[in-house]
């Protein structure tokens, strides 16, 4: 695949959250790559999770494709990168086919279709209907003509007899049954608050459900059909992917590890392009920070999981404190801004943010358009960008240093000052580089000065 056109591709959509469309994609991409090709994958919208268990069954970097964030130019480009070389690439949908920020603007599943020409497999849960199947995805199929429904898998079907009603109810509408897949609690994939477990958490147990789920899927799903499907998606012209200007050199330091896997690919090699050398840390483990850093960025995860172990790790923490406060800069989202406050559920966290954070039972989730109030790291009061939300932890005090901006109102929240930017928010630079190319020459810049 170059990074001129666009190769065979289908989009994995559900006709409701929670349908099995991880399930079915992760399944497909494992049972295929079984039969020798080569496959690639994507996730529509800003999850950080199921695109790790994509990459697992791959053996690929975890990607995203959400034209909000991103806008609608950039998709065809990222799909392209993300499927070079790929003989197919396996795109899962976020929610139902048709849900999506609902402000006018394209953010659905559908919307990532049409923008790629791709078809789609609906994945349908067959689990307490018969007849009714065929109302359901002929509805589904006509909604929006310019969406094409290619072809259905029937999930979570009782027996043999189930099946065949199932497909006989759709017969007549000329959209092919590709599989049918049997209820099973081999593919309950453990989860919590905020959707699947990280793979990160559970590597062995995860690639044991994938090598099961692939067997399943060999079996139930005709695998040819899928790939054909793929292979008549319509002709679309790709692009390339911007990236920030390469600048002097800097090491930038990366969270990782299992309390920290909220990290988007696209940020990583904007980073990279931009001059950053990434070096990979693991907060729970490292002693301290990779020796000559100049810039840390710490994203999102599941500190809260990993409080106790977090704390424990006081030398770390006490160095990210003096090298923050020493002028480190610096570029925390949500777990990360819960990692520099004082304190989190009562556990001594760095201290950076003068805030205490702790988790509760409400879900705050959505797009946002920031504003910057003050001068950061990202650029001059005032920088734009856009970014989202989706955690069940506050920080009190909010802080004031972004205004964001949704359907919903208007709020101010995060730290910032001259080298630091700590926000709930979540930033993908993979449409606009320009934030991760600021951040990455202010760490250049910094790291010329004397020794801090």
């Amino acid at each position: 695949m170059s990074a001129a056109a666009l190769g065979p591709r289908l989009v994995v959509a559900g006709t409701h959250s929670g349908v099995g469309k991880t399930t079915v994609a992760t399944g497909l991409l494992a049972a295929l790559r079984a039969k020798s090709l080569s496959v690639a994958a994507a996730k529509v919208g800003p999850d950080f999770i199921d695109p790790g268990y994509h990459a697992l069954a791959c053996e690929r970097a975890p990607r995203n494709l959400d034209p909000w964030l991103c806008g609608p130019r950039a998709m065809a480009a990222l799909a392209a990168r993300a499927g070079q070389g790929a003989d197919v690439l396996v795109i899962e949908g976020v929610m139902g086919l048709f849900d999506g920020a609902n402000d006018g603007g394209p953010s659905s599943t559908a919307d990532v279709a049409g923008l790629l020409g791709a078809p789609v497999l609906l994945v349908v849960d067959a689990e307490a209907m018969s007849a009714s199947v065929a109302a359901l995805v002929h509805g589904y199929a006509t909604f929006d003509p310019s969406v094409r429904v290619g072809g259905v898998i029937l999930n979570r079907v009782g027996s043999e007899g189930h099946e065949t009603l199932l497909r006989e109810a759709l017969e007549p509408l000329g959209i092919p049954v590709l599989g049918a897949l049997r209820r099973d609690d081999a593919f309950r994939w453990r989860d919590r608050h905020l959707g699947l477990v990280p793979v990160a958490e559970q590597p062995g147990q995860v690639q044991a459900a994938i090598d099961l789920l692939a067997a399943r899927m060999a079996s139930g799903v005709d695998l040819d059909a899928v790939v054909a499907l793929a292979r008549h998606a319509e002709p679309v012209s790709a692009g390339t992917v911007p990236l920030p200007e390469p600048g002097r050199p800097v090491d930038i330091a990366v969270a990782a590890g299992p309390a920290f896997t909220f990290t988007y690919t696209d940020t990583v090699e904007a980073i990279e392009a931009a001059g950053g050398r990434v070096s990979f840390f693991d907060p729970l483990s490292a002693p301290c920070l990779p020796p000559g850093t100049g810039g840390l960025v710490i994203g999102g995860g599941f500190p809260e999981i990993h409080v106790a172990g977090l704390a424990a790790n006081r030398p770390l923490l006490d160095d990210i404190a003096r090298q923050v406060g020493a002028g480190l800069p610096t570029w925390a989202e949500c777990g990360g801004l819960m990692l520099l406050t004082q304190e989190l559920d009562g556990h001594p966290m760095a201290g950076v943010v003068p805030a205490v954070a702790r988790m509760t039972d409400r879900l705050t989730l959505g797009y946002r358009i920031a504003t910057t109030c003050v001068p950061s790291p990202v650029g001059p009061t005032g920088t734009p960008f856009r970014g989202h939300e989706f955690h069940y932890s506050t920080v009190e005090p909010a802080g004031e240093a972004l205004l964001l901006d949704s359907r919903w109102g208007t709020k101010r929240e995060g730290w910032a000052g001259a080298d630091l930017l700590a926000t709930y928010l979540h930033h993908h630079p993979g449409g606009d580089p320009r934030l991760v190319g600021a951040f990455v020459r202010h760490c250049a810049l910094r790291d010329a000065l004397p020794a801090r």
